[in-house]
């Protein structure tokens, strides 16, 4: 076999390469199988879920004394302050299809009106995600209107981001939540479990 001038590889080399060649295929599917587990179940520590409770109960507290307030003022935060809501930041650590919240601390820069809050987590360690409150709102007949759950809005802005989780308090012991799945897609409502 004439020869073509170019240096022949070792066959290890040649092995190598056909190995590679066989492998390499499964592996790149394996990759595309083992995707991070789709989250399920949101399990929040009994001193988080009393220090959630409190702050709600406490920005809260003062939701049906709005006499001489309109909406307007209510909303763009220029009236009496009254409720407000309020912006933690869930701290703990994922395993497999359960988020384990540990631990909460305040949001950083938090903007706290009527009906809106603002602030970031950045930073924060051990961060699985962040939570607000829903406070009451005052019916026409005095009686309280509840946002039971996250809103569209809320819904919305977390799909925009890249947090785990996000949840609500939208009273004592009432909490809604949805995370974000293995495609950035938002799953809610998920599992929450309080203990």
């Amino acid at each position: 076999m004439p020869h073509s001038g170019l240096p022949v590889p070792p066959p290890n080399v040649w092995r190598r390469a056909a190995w590679l060649a066989f492998v390499a295929p499964m592996l790149i599917a394996a990759r595309h199988v083992a995707s991070p587990p789709q989250l399920g179940t949101i399990i929040i520590n009994g001193s988080v879920r009393d220090s959630m409770n409190s702050i709600w109960s406490r920005n809260n507290s003062h939701w049906n004394e709005l006499a001489g307030e309109n909406t307007l003022t209510q909303m763009i935060g220029s009236g009496k302050p009254t409720q407000r809501e309020y912006m933690g930041c869930m701290q703990g650590s994922i395993s497999h299809d359960t988020l384990f919240v540990t631990a909460s601390v305040p949001s950083h820069n938090m903007r706290q009106l009527q009906f809106a809050v603002t602030g970031d987590c950045d930073s924060i360690t051990d961060f699985v995600g962040a939570w607000h409150t829903h406070p009451y709102r005052a019916a026409l007949d005095g009686h309280a209107l509840k946002e039971a759950g996250l809103s569209k809005q809320d819904l919305a802005t977390f799909s925009a981001g890249d947090d785990p989780a996000v949840l609500v308090v939208w009273d004592v012991d009432s909490l809604d939540a949805a995370a974000r799945g293995p495609d950035g897609s938002v799953l809610h409502p998920i599992t929450v479990v309080m203990h």
